[in-house]
């Protein structure tokens, strides 16, 4: 069942059934990005069980994606929040990862009822007619319904983390904010700030004082999209009102330094996230 209690501050704000943009996930990689790098890791399904799903919701089913050992049931949880550029295949690999790490890890398409991203070509197109439509409320019910699936297909629903990246990250916090199912999130470079507006009308730094898991965000020292000290004043109040923060930060790195797909990886950083993600799983019960 659905837990909505900690919407605190969050209109619930319906979309009109008008049916999806996107029945299906995008096949490959975005649109949005113009070349897709050599050094891109592509996760096999050996020893895997993987593949497409609808995600039902309560205003209609969402196309997801998932993963998770071939053997065996009751895997630890993973949501995993795409970036703005949709279930493509670079979340799809980390969902791989994940699962090949012993966790079933599942990414909604949270967008496909305002626009389809496989057909979009540039981010301002992207953040003004899909990712500014998107409200917050209906993206929190939608990750409840994410959950709901995944302890219905061999899911432990007492053992579920959260992750995402980049506006995925920004989606961590606040699921991590509302969510009280969640033990554990880790959000990548996510954006802590921003102008509210009617549908999105508390950011992540809003909300810090109301963290209700324990929450590791690493970030790049060379994002210039991100203010690493608005991130560390984030951290503080969660502090102040006895939530567990950790803020790592990376020197010299850049914004998106886990897509590996494009020229802002960095292995070292990547590699060393990955790590802290798992181990930040394991000691908050998620493993």
């Amino acid at each position: 069942m659905n837990d909505m209690a900690g919407l605190d501050g969050l209109r619930r704000y319906p979309l009109a059934r008008r049916g999806l943009f996107m029945t299906s996930l995008i096949s490959g990689f975005t649109l949005a990005i113009q070349r897709v790098e050599a050094q891109t890791i592509a996760t096999d399904t050996k020893g895997l069980t993987v593949g497409e799903v609808k995600i039902p919701t309560s205003d209609g089913a969402l196309p997801a994606y998932y993963a998770h050992p071939a053997t065996g049931s009751n895997f630890p949880i993973v949501v995993v929040n795409e970036e703005i550029f949709g279930v493509h295949e670079y979340i799809k690999d980390l969902c791989r990862r994940l699962a090949k790490a012993g966790y079933l890890a599942v990414a909604t398409e949270y967008y496909a009822r305002i626009g389809d991203l496989s057909k979009m070509t540039d981010i301002p197109t992207i953040v003004k007619e899909v990712i500014s439509k998107a409200p917050d409320a209906r993206y929190l019910a939608d990750a409840e319904a994410t959950i709901d699936w995944a302890g219905k297909n061999k899911g432990n629903l007492g053992k579920v983390a959260v992750t995402g990246f980049c506006r995925g990250g920004r989606q961590t916090w606040l699921i991590a904010e509302n969510s009280t199912r969640v033990k554990a999130a880790v959000a990548w470079y996510g954006p802590i700030g921003g102008a509210p507006s009617d549908i999105q009308p508390r950011t992540a730094a809003d909300g810090a004082d109301q963290l209700k898991c324990p929450l590791l965000g690493l970030y790049g020292a060379a994002d210039t999209g991100i203010k690493v000290d608005d991130v560390q004043a984030a951290a503080a109040k969660a502090k102040a009102a006895g939530k567990t923060v950790e803020i790592v930060v990376y020197p010299d790195t850049p914004h998106g330094f886990d897509a590996d797909y494009r020229p802002s990886y960095r292995k070292e950083a990547a590699e060393d996230g990955w790590k802290r993600m798992l181990a930040w799983f394991k000691q908050n019960g998620v493993a």
